[in-house]
């Protein structure tokens, strides 16, 4: 037995948080009742949930992919303005997936998927810690003290930041880029930590989720996650508890 929400966050519907919402919104049956009990219990072998109407189960095997994003999707399982998402090149793979976090629509780079709950939630969940490396070339010649009050966290949505890991790649009058690692999940994080500098980003992309790196794996294509990498993952996990 486990409550409703972990067992929708599980089985890839959703993460706990968004899962709740849906609850909330009526989205959610346990044998053709609508449920409106946050904590309600379910066994995952004797009762059915659906979501929207349609049957959610866990998968019983799991596949974990890593893909290039381009700019100009969002990721996300549908976009009611009608853009095109992350899930558009999967339509037809065989279980379905989703992704792990997010990606703004206009950043590129490095993004999971995979129809593995339990791990979504551990790669996701703040305490973790799970360190994301994004590549950004910034306008402007970004000074020292800049870069100093970035690795010492910033105020964004009055809150200040985590401290982040800043390495310099290259400076001059017209361009700055920087390598920056974060470990907090907030929207759009990277480029407003930025402007709270007084610098604005022209381009980001994520290199780095963890232990998987995005490589030479070209824009727009996908691979499978090694044996090794899935791993690295796995003992991320353990070692979070």
């Amino acid at each position: 037995m486990m409550r409703l929400q972990k067992y929708l966050a599980l089985c890839g519907v959703a993460s706990r948080r968004n899962a709740e919402k849906m609850i909330a919104e009526g989205r959610v049956a346990v044998n053709g009742q609508v449920s409106s009990e946050m904590g309600q219990q379910v066994d995952e072998n004797a009762d059915t949930v659906t979501v929207d109407g349609k049957t959610v189960h866990m998968e019983a095997e799991k596949h974990y992919l890593a893909y290039n994003k381009p700019i100009g999707e969002v990721t996300t399982v549908s976009d009611p303005e009608g853009r095109p998402t992350v899930l558009d090149k999967f339509r037809d793979y065989p279980v379905r997936l989703f992704p792990v976090g997010r990606l703004d629509f206009d950043s590129e780079g490095l993004l999971i998927l995979t129809n593995d709950g339990e791990m979504m939630q551990a790669l996701l969940h703040p305490s973790n810690e799970v360190p994301k490396l994004y590549l950004t070339r910034v306008i402007g010649e970004v000074p020292d003290e800049a870069l100093r009050r970035l690795k010492n966290g910033v105020m964004v949505d009055n809150r200040l930041t985590s401290p982040a890991h800043v390495r310099l790649v290259s400076r001059n009058e017209i361009y700055t880029s920087l390598v920056i690692t974060i470990h907090e999940g907030r929207n759009r994080q990277v480029r407003r930590m930025l402007e709270a500098v007084g610098y604005k980003v022209a381009a980001l992309k994520r290199v780095g989720f963890g232990p998987i790196e995005l490589g030479d794996l070209p824009r727009g294509m996908w691979r499978h996650l090694t044996q090794a990498e899935i791993a690295r993952l796995r003992k991320l996990m353990a070692r979070n508890g």
